[in-house]
């Protein structure tokens, strides 16, 4: 039997936002200060960049397409 569109949907929603958590509460760990060394500046570009993202991606949901996709660099 082949999957529906809505299950497709749902099966790789799941799991990529699952990953996304996890991906963003591994960003978390860099807060530790006893094994990491950064600025308050390093900070604001990694939440600028991460809320850039989220607000791009909500805007492919209301447009139903896809835009370009950005990468983030913290130099």
């Amino acid at each position: 039997m082949s999957e529906t569109d809505r299950e497709k949907f749902v099966r790789l929603a799941t799991a990529r936002v699952n990953k996304a958590i996890k991906a963003i509460q591994i960003i978390g760990n860099l807060s530790n200060r006893s094994n990491y060394s950064y600025e308050q500046a390093d900070v604001e570009k990694i939440f600028k960049a991460l809320t850039a993202e989220i607000k791009s991606c909500r805007q492919k949901f209301e447009s139903g397409g896809s835009q370009a996709d950005n990468q983030f660099r913290l130099d």
